[in-house]
């Protein structure tokens, strides 16, 4: 082990031991009671079996996009993620899936794999270094560094170089993510464009078309729903709001029922009545936002008018639905480049586009991204 590995190590123990009270703290709730004790104490976390194809991703989204990887993998595939959401996607493909531990234990916890494929920007120093040492081939995909985070990554060039010291391949985005890559010190980089365009979204429960416009206010974050509540009418359609955190369910039911009190318009939770009816429709379940772009007319795209970094728009292109989003897209600008026709607006615009809904443009998909690269990469090292 090098002196920087031996440093950073050190720094993280001590990172951990003054985190303790918080992580202790923060495990008996609900929505982390299982999450931090197998990540932070190993708690259920056991070791994957040996020589599998190790994925690591972090959350739903980009659990979702490495599906065909695991399917195609399906009798070696270990999966790692961070969230509990992740974790839950996981579990669709694999009963092997862990969550990942913090890096002070992967030296203990992680076992010889014939290949690591870590998505995204999980650029996690131990986990590529010990993977590497126990002997696995290591990629890094669907990688990218957007334009706001480009000037942080440079802060820390000297750390990152130390990173893709042993990353052995990297699967880029974009050309301008193949150079701000090898800027940090990447190596034997590759454009194959953005896997989350190389399966088409699926539709497994199939709602009717309606007859009224819908309005579908999708992924969206705090102060996002009372932004669309004060620019919607009922003139305009129904209005179907999908919060992005299931934990805030019942602040949105709180906030529309104080909407729509005194008012003609309607509203119901979707988990009470399974039906569009109402006016407005809080869509309180997970795992149904493909079926609802699938009726849906309009999307309003949440995460953008807030600074967020915005959300994924390639489910609602390939339904062709109308979108609006914020100008806050700093995280998904490569998504959208694969788009046309969608309006990045104001806040303070969104009335005035609900309202011109009749001239806007439906959205359409133009690029797509191909895994093919990834699966013979893989197969060349088994």
């Amino acid at each position: 082990m090098s002196l920087f590995s031996i440093f950073y190590y050190i720094l993280l123990f001590v990172i951990y031991i003054l985190a303790l009270p918080y992580l202790i703290y923060k495990s008996r709730t609900t929505k982390y009671k299982e999450a931090i004790p197998a990540k932070f104490f190993l708690k259920s976390n056991k070791k994957f079996k040996e020589n599998g194809v190790w994925f690591h991703s972090c959350s739903m989204g980009e659990t979702k996009a490495i599906k065909p990887l695991l399917d195609e993998f399906s009798t070696l595939a270990n999966v790692s993620v961070i969230t509990n959401t992740g974790y839950e996607e996981a579990e669709k493909s694999t009963s092997n899936v862990r969550y990942l531990p913090f890096e002070i234990f992967l030296p203990f916890w992680v076992n010889k794999q014939k290949v690591l494929v870590v998505m995204e920007a999980e650029l996690w120093y131990m986990l590529f270094l010990c993977a590497k040492a126990k002997g696995a081939k290591t990629f890094l995909i669907n990688a990218r560094i957007s334009d706001r985070s480009y000037n942080s990554y440079k802060k820390l060039s000297f750390f990152y170089k130390k990173v893709f010291e042993n990353i052995d391949k990297v699967f880029a985005q974009s050309q301008v993510d193949k150079k701000r890559l090898e800027s940090l010190g990447a190596k034997n980089v590759e454009v194959i464009g953005n896997i989350k365009l190389a399966q088409l979204p699926k539709v497994e429960n199939i709602f009717d078309k309606l007859d009224s416009n819908v309005i579908t206010a999708a992924s969206t974050h705090e102060k996002e729903e009372e932004l669309v509540l004060n620019a919607y009418k009922k003139s305009f359609g129904k209005l179907l709001i999908v919060p992005r955190h299931p934990e805030r369910f019942e602040k949105v039911d709180l906030l529309i029922k104080e909407f729509v009190e005194n008012s003609d318009i309607s509203y119901h939770k979707f988990s009470t009545k399974q039906n569009f009816e109402s006016d407005i429709i809080l869509i309180d379940k997970m795992g149904i936002l493909n079926e609802i772009f699938a009726i849906s007319d309009t999307v309003v795209l949440g995460g953008a008018f807030e600074k967020i970094g915005g959300h994924n728009p390639i489910e609602p292109a390939y339904f062709s639905c109308k979108i609006i989003s914020g100008q806050n897209i700093f995280n998904q600008k490569p998504l959208f480049e694969c788009v046309e026709n969608y309006y990045l607006i104001e806040n303070e615009q969104l009335g005035e586009y609900l309202y011109k809904l009749d001239t806007l443009e439906k959205s359409q998909l133009t690029k797509i991204g191909s895994l093919e690269p990834i699966i013979k990469e893989i197969n060349g090292n088994l």
